[in-house]
């Protein structure tokens, strides 16, 4: 059998019979979580030996033990041991590998699995996809949000759009294990305004464009189109992410007005203080990315992907003194290995603390998309949307990846073999 199967079969089979020995039918939604080391916000003292009570899907109280009531007959999960944190953000992902192909048909099981395997079983609660064929990954969607299959909230920009000619080969796509779809290529502001309109009208979250060429010889998105994609994204109050490729991308995306930078640019060098100006003046979120650098290079000498890594956490590290915002993100879909403990250690090594972690995780992306009221934080009246930690991370960040149970909405999405 399938390993991902397999394991989305061991959720089924645990969701109905885990918790203090509910039933599932009993759990959703109502339970408490006792006894673990609890991290209401990144800004807040960790609390020890807490209580997290969740009634009608949401956050009804959180405390230290004794100073919470817990209501007679409610469900219990001991967590002694164990840390509590809200749910985590992934706001860089895809939905374009093959596998997601056709997701109206593909069966609740398998799309449930490859669900828990790249995202839940990490601790992803909300995610926002960077450019996926848009009606495929709102079939992903909709299934998650009927109650069909159990996921993380999803948001999308839909397709990128990018100047003419810049889609890499067919055969190249097709190598990497992407779906072949096309994307809107933008040459003047007509353009721009038209299929920034498709998208929105469409549905989509936001937009995402290319500032730069992903390949040499790099030529430059015309000011007048990021202009017009980025004004009629927030006419709507929609944000728009830019991949920038190198500094002129970079530059020219912070120039036209976008909200976010989808990656650091480890092939052009150091940051100088003219770009770090530049990005804060325009209040741009950064989202690193940094194990996917090194990812791609794994096929090249080591000292290729060290270099990659140095220049990378050395620019997340001159954003950070700076005082910037950063959006964690990791750009799986368009890399296959899901783990995110790399990135989580990178991060530590470019000097960000496991609080500015955290807040990258929970509280800076809720903020950033407008649900600072409704998720990020474990406050009553927020949603039950936590995760629930093998570790602690404040010792070890890579146990931020070492998930026990993912709770979305008070319902568990997610709950590790053990």
């Amino acid at each position: 059998m399938n390993p991902t199967f397999l394991g989305f079969a061991v959720l089924l089979c645990s969701l109905a019979h885990s918790i203090a020995g509910q039933t599932h039918s009993e759990l959703e939604g109502q339970f408490a979580l006792t006894g673990g080391t609890i991290y209401t916000s990144p800004s807040e003292s960790p609390i020890a030996n807490g209580v997290v009570v969740i009634r009608d899907g949401k956050i009804a109280a959180v405390g230290r033990s004794g100073s919470v009531l817990i209501p007679s007959g409610l469900a219990t999960l001991d967590c002694s041991g164990l840390t509590v944190t809200a749910g985590f953000w992934n706001s860089h992902v895809h939905f374009f590998e093959r596998k997601w192909a056709d997701a109206e048909n593909i069966s609740a099981l398998e799309l449930a699995g490859q669900l828990q395997a790249m995202l839940t079983r990490y601790g992803f609660t909300s995610v926002f996809d960077l450019g996926s064929p848009w009606e495929n990954t709102r079939w992903i969607r909709e299934r998650i949000e009927s109650g069909e299959i159990p996921g993380p909230r999803i948001r999308s920009t839909g397709e990128a759009l990018i100047g003419e000619g810049w889609l890499p080969p067919e055969k190249v796509l097709s190598a990497l294990g992407f779906m072949l779809f096309p994307m809107p290529e933008v040459v003047d502001a007509d353009g721009a305004l038209t299929a920034s309109k498709k998208l929105l009208d469409s549905g989509s979250d936001g937009l995402k464009l290319f500032a730069a060429a992903p390949a040499p010889p790099f030529p430059i998105l015309p000011d007048e189109v990021i202009r017009t994609a980025v004004d009629e994204a927030h006419r709507r109050n929609k944000p728009v992410f830019a991949h920038p490729t190198n500094p002129d991308g970079l530059l020219a995306a912070v120039k036209g007005g976008v909200d976010i930078i989808a990656h650091t640019t480890p092939q052009s060098g150091p940051w100088d203080e003219a770009i770090i100006v530049a990005m804060l003046e325009a209040k741009v979120a950064l989202i690193p990315t940094l194990k996917i650098w090194q990812y791609q290079l794994r096929h090249d000498r080591a000292s290729l992907g060290d270099l990659s890594a140095r220049t990378s956490t050395g620019q997340l590290r001159a954003w950070t003194a700076s005082g910037g915002e950063v959006l964690f993100g990791t750009d799986v879909g368009g890399m296959d290995d899901y783990d995110p403990s790399d990135e989580y250690a990178l991060m530590a090594k470019a000097g960000m603390t496991f609080p500015q972690i955290l807040a990258s995780l929970t509280t800076t992306p809720a903020e950033k998309f407008g649900e600072s009221g409704q998720v990020g934080r474990i406050t009553p009246g927020l949603a039950g949307d936590l995760v629930v930690l093998n570790g602690d991370p404040l010792h070890d960040v890579r146990a931020l990846a070492d998930v026990r149970y993912t709770f979305r909405n008070g319902k568990l999405i997610y709950q590790a073999s053990l």
